[in-house]
This record gives C-alpha cells, sequence and structure tokens, in this order.
C-alpha cells in the first residue's frame, strides 16, 4: 500500500483494526520475552521454541507494520454521506435481479458473501453515482449483465 492511496473503511472496520494493532502490541511483549527465554537454553539452532518464536515475531511486526500504513491513509465511510439518492460509499443498493442487499466498502472489508462489496469491484465502480431507476452494464466473465437498481439507501 503506498502513502497515496486513500482506504475508505468503515468505522468498525477502522475499530476493527485499532483492536487488532492494540492485541498485537500486547502479542509482541509476550513474544519478546519467549525469544529471551529461549536464547537461556543455549544452542538456539536446535531449539524448536526459539524458532517459533522467531517466527511468529515476524508476522507480528509484518502486521503492525500493515496495520500502521493502512491507519495512516484510512477514511472513515459517513454513512450519513447520501446525497440526493446517489449511490456512495456505504450506500445499501438493492437490484432488479435476486433478493440481496449490497453496501458498497472500501475494498479490504469486501465481504461478497456477506452482501459487502467493494467499491474497486466492477459492480461496485459501476454503482457509484448512480440512482434508484438507473440501468448498469457489467461485463463479467460471462458476459454483459445488466441491473437495473430499485433500491438505494
Amino acid at each position: 500500500m503506498t502513502s497515496q492511496q486513500e482506504l475508505y473503511i468503515s468505522r468498525q472496520g477502522l475499530d476493527k483494526l485499532k483492536k487488532e494493532l492494540e492485541e498485537l502490541l500486547e502479542d509482541r511483549k509476550v513474544i519478546t520475552a519467549k525469544i529471551k527465554e529461549a536464547r537461556e537454553f543455549g544452542d538456539l539452532s536446535e531449539n524448536a521454541e526459539y524458532q517459533e518464536a522467531k517466527t511468529k515475531q515476524s508476522f507480528t511486526e509484518g502486521r503492525i507494520v500493515e496495520i500502521e500504513a493502512m491507519l495512516k491513509v484510512a477514511k472513515v465511510i459517513n454513512n450519513n454521506n447520501k446525497t440526493n439518492g446517489f449511490i456512495v460509499l456505504g450506500s445499501k443498493v438493492k437490484l432488479d435481479k435476486g433478493d440481496m442487499e449490497y453496501t458498497i466498502m472500501g475494498s479490504n472489508e469486501a465481504s461478497p458473501a456477506e452482501g459487502k462489496i467493494s467499491n474497486e469491484s466492477p459492480l461496485g465502480q459501476a454503482l457509484l453515482g448512480k440512482k434508484k431507476g438507473d440501468t448498469v452494464k457489467i461485463e463479467t466473465p460471462d458476459g454483459a449483465k445488466k441491473y437495473t437498481i430499485v433500491k438505494v439507501s
């Protein structure tokens, strides 16, 4: 993630990232203590506990860096940001095909099975800026699909 990208995220998603970061910072302390303890056993080349702690430390440090970078560029989706019925980040949209309602989210929170689609996905991009009654056309591997927007909230 470059420093110039914006990360669109819900308030809940932001809180979840902050909580994960707090937990990782606590884990860091525990891992450091385990590494120190493992060093006291001597030969580190055959010390499985040391190797396991070093591997966990590497993962934890990488995730801390990743979350801190995400938090620096995070833009919270304002669910009150709806303007004149146009679809924006955070909008819930119902289409004429299927019963599912879709929420337009930032890419890191997308979960199609939960009805959360990315603003960067073909469907998300096609829906942004549209309103109820508009028809959007999406190119899929199975060919072009047309959808009519029946509800925006």
